[in-house]
């Protein structure tokens, strides 16, 4: 069971896929519906054990290159291409100006009360 993950990935063969039903195994509970993957099982097999080796080597790229006999630019590149697959959501603090001029820009206030807010 703890390789079925590798075989679905293989069987599908990247193309995109849709979860209906998920059964919690030890409660008897069926969830039907549909449910999207989670990022990382979006990836290929070979992405996956790649990731998977990484976490294991505690992110070293010294190791990586040993487990898979490649160099570290190669291990960079690949990391690279993986993460490119990601979306991150950043969460940066907005000061209470920026926030004024991005609901000016998106046109939720005018620029009037803008300036207003922006006097305060």
């Amino acid at each position: 069971m703890a390789q079925d993950w590798l075989e679905l990935t293989r069987l599908t063969g990247n193309s995109p896929l849709s979860i209906e039903q998920v059964r919690l195994t030890d409660k008897d509970i069926k969830i039907s519906g549909e449910f999207e993957l989670p990022p990382l099982a979006k990836l290929s097999a070979e992405d996956q054990v790649f990731v998977m080796a990484f976490v294991r080597c505690h992110g070293s790229i010294k190791d990586m290159e040993a487990a898979f006999g490649i160099s570290y630019p190669t291990v960079k590149n690949r990391l690279t291409k993986i993460a490119g697959q990601f979306e991150f959501a950043v969460n940066v603090p907005v000061s209470p100006r920026d926030e004024i001029l991005a609901r000016l820009e998106r046109g939720e206030i005018t620029a009037g009360e803008a300036i207003e807010r922006l006097e305060k």
